[in-house]
């Protein structure tokens, strides 16, 4: 149950990545949220109407206890057509598009965060280097793809741990943040706001850390590597903070104030 509960959070969790290209979006505060709405529906039909196929047809839930079992089962409920087995040939053809499509969609959110890190001063400039064409971040992308293909071999479950876990632990310094600005900046101007106040802000992470919690669980008993998994996710986050501590560029940078002066002979603003 508790395995089912990860791989129900893995299938619906990634929205905040959609914020690191904001940049490239036209108006995001009106394209987001219209987009996470159609997103969230198509995301829940492309997951409830397959369940409703199979629990139609009676197929017994023990026929899903391994990898490929979507093919098979589409393979024995269709049929053959001429000797060829035509709707497990299209399971297999759809499965592949959406694995490329959601791929496609982590390389573009995930890759601009080494851009943003380097252009900061967190990673080396080297990160932070764009084709000349396309503009696309290309050093960011072949080092994700390196640390992805590495691991390959650890397995779905461990990786939907891990990711559920190293992924939490981010998301709940989002909804940290979230907190400490509605007490240092409680008047900021924001185009979204969570209602309700201190406790809709707070409440706003209390779910999120709890099914964090169940990762963690689960974590605990999963190992990688020879390590404990919830270790391992550990070793993990504190290498994060030695690679940042090591760039030297932990203290806040402070943004000189933009002061606007008018220019006595041009009548025109000066920006410094």
């Amino acid at each position: 149950m508790l395995g089912g509960v990860l791989v129900a959070m893995w299938n619906y969790m990634g929205w905040d990545n959609a914020s690191t290209i904001a940049q490239e979006v036209e108006r995001p505060q009106r394209t987001y949220p219209r987009a996470m709405i159609a997103a969230v529906v198509l995301v829940a039909l492309t997951y409830v109407l397959p369940f409703a196929a199979v629990y139609l047809t009676g197929v017994p839930s023990s026929v899903f206890g391994g990898d490929g079992s979507w093919a098979a089962v589409a393979g024995a409920i269709g049929g053959k057509f001429m000797g060829f087995e035509w709707l497990r040939f299209l399971i297999v053809l759809g499965g592949m598009m959406s694995a490329f499509g959601m791929f496609n969609a982590l390389v573009l959110s995930y890759s601009r965060l080494p851009l943003a890190m380097a252009r900061d001063g967190m990673l080396p400039k080297f990160f932070g280097k764009i084709s000349g064409r396309t503009k696309v971040p290309w050093v960011a992308i072949v080092m994700c793809a390196t640390c992805w293909a590495l691991c390959l071999g650890l397995g779905f479950k461990r990786l939907i741990t891990l990711d559920i876990m190293l992924y939490g632990v981010s998301l709940m310094l989002e909804f940290v943040t979230l907190v400490a600005l509605r007490i240092r900046e409680p008047e900021l101007k924001r185009r979204f706001r969570v209602p309700g106040g201190m406790t809709g802000a707070v409440l706003a992470g209390v779910f999120p850390l709890a099914l964090l919690s169940l990762a963690m669980v689960e974590s605990n008993h999963e190992t990688v590597l020879g390590i404990n998994g919830l270790l391992f996710g550990v070793l993990i986050i504190m290498a994060g903070f030695l690679i940042y501590f090591a760039t030297g560029k932990l203290k806040i940078r402070k943004t000189k104030p933009v002061v606007i002066e008018i220019s006595r002979s041009w009548k025109q603003p000066k920006r410094f």
